[in-house]
């Protein structure tokens, strides 16, 4: 009990500090990776915060002020995964509306490839970080509209 309420504080201060980030702006901008092994794994992060806390994400997190998309991918992969990955093309702007309960968030998501995975840890945002199969992602439950742009990445039936 006694680590259970600095938690629930912290989780609070997130939240709350998210929304008024996501506030200040009417779009907020963010970025998305798909990182594939040299085995066609996916690499999916478990979210430590609200939304879809404890739920399978694909890597990623909002831009910064001054920060191009790219920068920004890199920047979040190494917080979430310790990786560095080559980025090897655009997936797509995703940007459905009700697609973040945060608000209007557009997402740009980009594909990477990792040749090697043994400095792989979680980190900021991540509770935990896993190579995961193509045909048990198929069977995933997944944050927000992730398993859609895995699809639109022709890595999903």
């Amino acid at each position: 009990m006694y680590f259970i309420i600095p938690k629930l504080i912290v989780t609070i201060i997130f939240n709350i500090y998210m929304r008024i980030q996501v506030k200040k702006v009417k779009i907020g901008q963010a970025v998305d990776a798909i990182i594939e092994d040299n085995k066609g794994n996916i690499i999916l992060i478990k979210r430590k915060y609200p939304p879809y806390q404890g739920f399978y994400a694909l890597p990623g997190g909002f831009i910064k002020k001054g920060e191009k998309p790219k920068q920004a991918l890199v920047r979040e992969i190494k917080e979430e995964t310790n990786l560095d990955v080559k980025i090897i093309g655009k997936v797509g702007v995703f940007d459905k509306e009700g697609r973040d309960p945060r608000g209007n968030i557009h997402s740009t998501t980009f594909r990477c490839i990792i040749d090697n995975t043994s400095n792989m840890r979680s980190g900021d945002d991540s509770k935990e970080i896993e190579l995961i199969s193509k045909e048990r992602l198929k069977d995933l439950e997944i944050a927000f509209d992730h398993k859609k742009i895995i699809k639109k990445a022709n890595l999903l039936n």
